[in-house]
């Protein structure tokens, strides 16, 4: 399979949305658009099965390379396995539901639709690359239309919660792209060439002092993409002000490129750095873990306690990484695909009924279950996801974290796995307590009476995210078996790597 097609096909989308005349066929192309990369995404993982069940054990399949700019060995290099393939699904379910729920908006919507669409280009092209440079160029891609949709169309403080984020992710940047020049002026590709090739720098010797020296940037860059302890404070404001699809896009798919930076860039390519390192990274995410799930605690906007508890399972996923065995690194990919889809479902259903109810404040609800049943349901289906209840993907991927977490017997290791398991508690808490107030109880105001439930498009929207949460959490072996491959690799790198 071609994987330029899930570049060149939200390229094609994103142009000719521009070129559309009036809303309606604004909406249509959008729509065509993102269900053409959901097929794509399903055959590549169908044609991928197929490659790993005939016997091709390569590292990487379906790759391609071109030249790109010779003097410095930039290439277009592409390929997938089986940690991106888990990346590209999740991107296309949250895309399609973005889509979806921003079936009403209407003002300036070809640019809105456009930006939408050129994030998902960000995030295909981010997944798909095996050249550190085109990686990072698409992880600036994926940066700068976040700015104009909260900026545009968000709400409350949304010019200082723009600038606030697109600074911050950009400093990250600025960390991550020293960290690969770092890399590259460290490498031999012969002919007195570096090398940007992620496949070539795994197979090479980076000297351990040199890893020290530049892990941290490249680990703390993608990091903050992640909402890494403590330079977190852009996702509350940024996830508040934002319309709700680009939301859903920040926290379903941005914050995935961090953790999937962390672990396949910094991980993968600076292995004894990784294990040198392992102790600050387990301390900083088992802050937090705790830190977020306390935080949200004390919040009152449910687009806030959205945002503060994404801290708290972003920190999952940089905990299961710092852990360093082959369990816990499964689990974090499986953190990054339920939290996508469990997070983006949370702000649709948010979105949803602050379209309707015109407030995200948790005191001014109530009673709503009695007038939009299926908004509320939505609601309580991401809240128990959220909290882990078994049959969702989110007890799946924290238990699979857990486990993986204990198999190090290091008393450390120990302590951060026991107080990550206590935010459980607390998680449960105040998710609880959301749900409760939010659609229990009697009517705030007499004008709730009156409210309409979930249009065909938030049905459609919400349905796609919850069969995603399902599937992992009722079968999840498919989606484990599909990981092997990817962890099995990296851990074998990690383990060869500490033991020279």
């Amino acid at each position: 399979m071609n994987l330029s097609l899930l570049v060149l096909v939200p390229l094609i989308t994103a142009i000719t949305v521009l070129f559309c005349n009036g809303l309606r066929q604004v909406r249509a192309v959008s729509l065509i658009g993102s269900l053409v990369q959901m097929v794509l995404a399903v055959a590549l993982l169908v044609f991928y099965w197929e490659e790993r069940g005939g016997g091709n054990n390569a590292m990487m399949l379906f790759e391609s390379s071109y030249k790109w700019f010779g003097p410095l060995n930039i290439n277009y290099h592409t390929g997938v396995d089986g940690i991106s393939i888990a990346m590209i699904l999740l991107t296309s379910f949250v895309v399609v539901a973005g889509v979806l729920v921003s079936w009403t908006v209407d003002r300036m919507s070809k640019e809105f639709f456009f930006l939408l669409i050129l994030l998902s280009l960000g995030a295909y092209g981010f997944f798909i690359s095996l050249d550190l440079f085109t990686l990072f160029f698409f992880l600036e891609i994926s940066v700068i239309p976040k700015f104009f949709l909260i900026g545009i169309w968000g709400s409350g403080k949304k010019e200082y919660s723009a600038l606030k984020l697109v600074l911050m992710l950009m400093g990250g940047s600025a960390l991550v792209f020293v960290g690969l020049l770092g890399l590259y002026f460290n490498t031999d590709a012969g002919n007195g060439f570096y090398s940007w090739d992620i496949i070539q720098i795994s197979e090479m010797n980076i000297p351990v002092e040199v890893q020290k020296i530049f892990f941290p940037f490249l680990f703390i860059g993608f990091g903050i993409f992640s909402a890494l302890f403590p330079f977190h404070t852009w996702v509350p404001d940024g996830h508040s002000s934002a319309p709700t699809a680009a939301s859903m896009f920040l926290a379903g798919i941005s914050m995935k490129l961090g953790g999937y930076g962390c672990l396949r860039v910094a991980t993968f390519l600076m292995p004894e750095a990784a294990h040198e390192y392992s102790g600050a990274i387990i301390l900083l995410a088992t802050i937090a873990i705790v830190y977020g799930a306390f935080a949200t605690l004390m919040q009152k906007d449910l687009k806030y306690i959205n945002a503060y508890s994404s801290i708290s399972h972003c920190g999952f996923v940089l905990l299961g990484i710092g852990m360093l065995t082959q369990t816990a690194i499964t689990g974090a990919i499986m953190q990054m695909v339920s939290h996508g889809l469990m997070t983006a479902l949370f702000f649709a259903a948010i979105g949803m009924i602050y379209n309707r109810t015109h407030t995200r404040m948790v005191a001014q609800l109530g009673g709503l279950l009695k007038v939009i049943p299926f908004i509320s349901t939505v609601f309580v289906i991401a809240g128990l996801c959220s909290l882990g209840l078994p049959g969702t993907s989110g007890f799946v991927a924290e238990m699979t974290i857990f486990i993986g977490s204990w198999e190090n017997t290091d008393t450390m290791y120990r302590i951060a796995t026991i107080l990550a398991c206590t935010s459980i508690l607390v998680t449960t808490v105040y998710i609880l307590r959301a749900v409760g107030q939010t659609i229990m109880g009697p009517f705030k105001h007499a004008a709730y009476n009156q409210l309409t439930d979930a249009a065909w498009n938030e049905k459609f929207a919400a349905g796609i995210l919850i069969v995603g949460i399902l599937a992992i959490g009722v079968a999840p072996l498919w989606l484990s078996e599909l990981l092997v491959s990817g962890t099995d690799t990296i851990i074998k790198h990690i383990q060869s790597a500490i033991t020279i």
